[in-house]
C-alpha cells in the first residue's frame, strides 16, 4: 500500500472514531472512556505522519511502533463500549475491522523496515 494511501487511511481511521464518540451517551463513564478512545484513535493518524518524516529507519520503526500500540488501545476502548453497551455494535463492527487491518499492515511496515536494517549491516 502506498504510503499517502495509508496515512489518509490512518486518517479517516480517526475522523470515525471521533464521530462515534459523538454519539456516545453524555454519561460521565461514556465521556471518559469516550476521551481515551478518541486519544488513542486519533494519535494513529498523527503517529503515522510522524513515522513518514522519521530522521532515520529507527525513527520510523520506534514510531510505528506507537502506530501499532495506539491501534490496540484503540481496539481495546472499543470492546469495553461494547461490553458496557455504550456503542452500538453495528456502528463499531467496521472501527474493529479497520484497526486489525491497521496493525496487520504496520506489523509487517515494521518487519520488513527491520530486515532491511539488517540487511544494510
Amino acid at each position: 500500500m502506498a504510503s499517502d494511501e495509508f496515512r489518509k487511511r490512518t486518517f479517516e481511521f480517526g475522523v470515525c472514531c471521533v464521530r462515534v464518540v459523538e454519539t456516545l451517551p453524555k454519561t460521565m463513564t461514556a465521556q471518559t472512556i469516550g476521551k481515551q478512545f478518541l486519544r488513542a484513535a486519533t494519535s494513529v493518524g498523527e503517529n503515522y505522519r510522524a513515522a513518514q518524516r522519521g530522521r532515520s529507519r529507527a525513527d520510523f520503526i520506534a514510531k510505528m511502533g506507537i502506530v501499532e500500540e495506539e491501534c490496540d488501545e484503540s481496539l481495546y476502548w472499543i470492546d469495553v463500549l461494547v461490553e458496557l453497551g455504550l456503542a452500538k455494535p453495528h456502528l463499531i463492527a467496521r472501527l474493529r475491522k479497520e484497526a486489525d487491518e491497521i496493525i496487520a499492515i504496520v506489523v509487517s511496515s515494521i518487519k520488513t523496515a527491520r530486515r532491511n536494517t539488517n540487511f544494510q549491516k
